[in-house]
């Protein structure tokens, strides 16, 4: 899945939405869609935990982040989106560790989105916490 074509699919509904503009919240909205290619090949293994850890962790990225978006306090939205980040880096690890049933390749690129999700987070967190202590 290419995330330019999966864009085009997004209801104007959630594209309306403000949050839309948060490219850490379009990645991540994006590698939710994309795992579900993931999951015939990790079910197909009979990997149940494995795809029942993926898609707590891969859903739980977007997920957070509107939630703190949706927060007033800055120090609300930075502890929502850390546990974003967390969820980032825990979904990150488990497509390592899926590897050898996927392809390293379609794994690296899961990772790759992950790692861009991940650098944005840590800079929305650090954005909010200054603007907690400053404002």
């Amino acid at each position: 899945m290419i995330f330019s074509e999966w864009e085009r699919t997004v209801p104007i509904e959630f594209k309306e939405d403000v949050v839309w503009k948060m490219e850490a919240y379009r990645l991540s909205l994006f590698l939710s869609d994309a795992f579900w290619e993931d999951t015939n090949i990790i079910l197909s293994e009979k990997r149940f935990s494995l795809a029942d850890q993926l898609y707590c962790s891969i859903g739980s990225i977007s997920a957070n982040i509107i939630e703190g978006y949706s927060r007033k306090s800055k120090k609300e939205k930075a502890r929502f989106y850390e546990i974003s980040l967390g969820s980032a880096r825990e979904a990150k690890d488990w497509y390592f560790k899926s590897r050898h049933i996927r392809s390293e390749k379609k794994s690296m690129s899961r990772i790759k989105v992950l790692t861009s999700i991940i650098k944005l987070l840590q800079k929305m967190i650090s954005d909010q916490r200054w603007k907690s202590r400053h404002t």
